[in-house]
């Protein structure tokens, strides 16, 4: 099994490269905007709960995401691996998935981080706030304290695989293609080694 997480701030293209890297290594995406969404528009207790949080810029809280990532985990267990998109956001979820995929025989291989400029970031969010719907996407200001409080919560997630050597930082602007090139060569290196 060969698990990974795909790291990068808000509107930095993880949602387009999971859908290529999941096609190439067969893997099942666990993105937890996607969970959130769904929990959202099925308007549940929990997607209101987590819409509130959102709605503001802030993250939603960690016993919530926790609990969908491990049910999500339970329901595929059979996978070839996962590919984490949007979890985990701080240490302790870092800490709270590895004690959960050490039960499992399964540990992180390596954390993909993508690199983007603050200005690139607001620019594609406000783009995805005229279609996708998202209230989050369409106010410059929200868009701008998502990013700050991304930068002020995560760095630390970096920090906490790297004590383990399992960060890759790759390039997060240029041409799709070139990005998913450059984490795919991130990816093989691992597997090979």
């Amino acid at each position: 099994m060969f698990n990974l997480i795909l790291f990068g701030p808000p509107g930095s293209g993880k949602g387009t490269q999971s859908e290529k890297l999941i096609a190439k290594y067969g893997l099942v995406h666990l993105s937890t905007g996607d969970l959130l969404r769904s929990e959202i528009s099925r308007q549940t207790a929990l997607g209101m709960e987590a819409k509130n949080f959102m709605d503001k810029g802030a993250l939603v809280p960690d016993e919530v995401v926790i609990g969908m990532i491990s049910s999500s985990i339970d329901q595929n267990e059979s996978a070839k691996g996962f590919l984490f998109d949007g979890f985990p956001r701080t240490a302790a979820q870092a800490e709270a998935l590895d004690k959960l995929l050490e039960l499992k025989k399964a540990p992180i291989d390596v954390m993909l981080a993508l690199e983007v400029s603050e200005e690139e970031l607001v620019k594609r969010l406000m783009k995805r706030g005229e279609t996708s719907g998202r209230s989050d996407d369409t106010n410059e200001e929200i868009i701008r304290a998502r990013i700050l409080e991304y930068h002020n919560k995560t760095t630390a997630v970096a920090d906490y695989y790297n004590q383990f050597n399992k960060v890759s930082m790759v390039e997060g602007e240029g041409s799709i293609d070139d990005i998913f090139g450059s984490l795919c060569a991130a990816i093989d290196a691992r597997i090979e080694a």
